[in-house]
């Protein structure tokens, strides 16, 4: 089946890089494994597979279904989301260039952008990415070469205008990179706003079963796309075959986790509101969110993560986090089952000390697809546990 940029999200989902095998008319397309391809003859090769490591035909499959999702031209898939990260920066910046990025990033990704890639003269400024006056200043201050933002952001689920962001990166001559990773491309397409380039971890939303590791690069500018897709070849942390091809099947169901997940932690999140234990609920969904209007203009729902904070403090948020039996302890987001997280010490302990530090008091939910009624249930248990 041939799949048009007009076709519904969940029909491109199902058939972007999805042909049936022409040998045997098999629906799933065979997954390949091997590392190098006959030639016929000193060069002439077979459909341009020549090495694994610069092409297999899982990964380019998986590559188009990104890209027809993202809404982009151009698609790489990585061993991971830090690796994808790591080689858009290396593509494309130089040293002594800049990156201004959210005060709320991602533990890891600062790691990376400040002390593996500030090693080699890459510098850094984060800001309140809500305030565009703020980041107007640092990218004019400094050789900004990336204007780097997540939205919803973690763990503190702030939403940032992307088309307004998208101009000031552009005005300060550089390039706006969102990290779709929480809201997925079914709830968000950041290109059509004016982003330049998305970077994914596909281990969480888009694998959607916490069952593989991989990251993804989505761009629509050619050349942009040529110096991204030669670094994938000449540094080579791309996913392999079965994390190529464990990624694809769980982006085929994409829409209906998504959906399932939003509407859990729609639930979810007014149900904590009312919580006299609670000091804030952060989740885009609820009207009292600061970001909830733009939230509903610049996504398609609210998404799975919640952010919890207890008047408590971090004694009350440790105990909710150890007393689950549904929500399970554990790192990652984005699985079909609920996961619940103390980003001070599990996924943003790298930024601690730092201006990027998460509040002591906050746990951070990621709602499955359980029955809510469920989920529910077993965070009231776990509240009575709160001294």
């Amino acid at each position: 089946m041939s799949v048009s940029e007009n076709q519904g999200f969940n029909t491109r989902a199902v058939h972007a890089g999805q042909a049936f095998e022409p040998r045997t008319g098999a629906v799933v397309p065979p997954l390949h494994f091997s590392s190098t391809y006959a030639q016929d003859g000193i060069g002439n090769l077979r459909d341009g597979y020549e090495y694994g490591r610069g092409g297999n035909p899982t990964r380019d499959a998986l590559q188009e279904q990104l890209a027809a999702l993202e809404r982009g031209t151009h698609a790489y898939s990585f061993s991971s989301g830090l690796a994808a990260e790591d080689s858009l920066i290396r593509a494309l910046m130089r040293p002594g260039d800049h990156i201004v990025l959210g005060n709320d990033a991602y533990g890891g990704t600062y790691r990376l952008i400040s002390r593996v890639l500030g090693e080699w003269g890459i510098g850094n400024t984060p800001v309140d990415m809500s305030d565009l006056d703020a980041v107007q200043a640092a990218a004019a201050a400094n050789k900004t070469r990336f204007v780097w933002v997540e939205t919803p952001s973690n763990p503190m689920m702030k939403i940032t205008d992307i088309e307004a962001l998208a101009q000031v990166a552009h005005d300060a001559g550089a390039l706006l990179i969102v990290d779709n990773t929480f809201a997925s491309p079914y709830l968000q397409t950041p290109l059509d706003l004016g982003a330049d380039v998305v970077v994914h971890s596909t281990t969480k939303y888009i694998g959607g079963h916490s069952d593989v590791v991989g990251g993804a690069i989505v761009v629509k500018d050619a050349e942009l796309a040529e110096k991204i897709g030669f670094v994938q070849f000449a540094v080579g942390a791309v996913s392999g075959p079965m994390d190529a091809f464990l990624t694809t099947r769980g982006l085929k169901t994409l829409g209906v986790r998504m959906d399932r997940h939003s509407d859990n932690a729609q639930a979810v999140a007014e149900w904590l509101l009312e919580r006299p234990e609670v000091e804030a609920v952060l989740y885009p969904g609820l009207p009292s969110h600061p970001g909830h209007e733009l939230a509903k203009k610049q996504m398609k729902k609210f998404g799975g993560m919640i952010s919890v904070q207890f008047k408590g403090g971090e004694a009350a948020a440790r105990k909710v986090a150890e007393s689950t039996s549904v929500f399970t302890l554990a790192e990652s987001l984005g699985g079909i089952e609920s996961l619940m997280n103390y980003p001070s010490e599990m996924t943003h302990a790298s930024v601690k000390g730092t201006e990027l530090a998460v509040p002591v008091n906050l746990i951070r939910l990621s709602c499955g697809i359980e029955d809510v009624e469920d989920l529910i249930a077993d965070l009231e248990q776990a509240f009575t546990h709160i001294q």
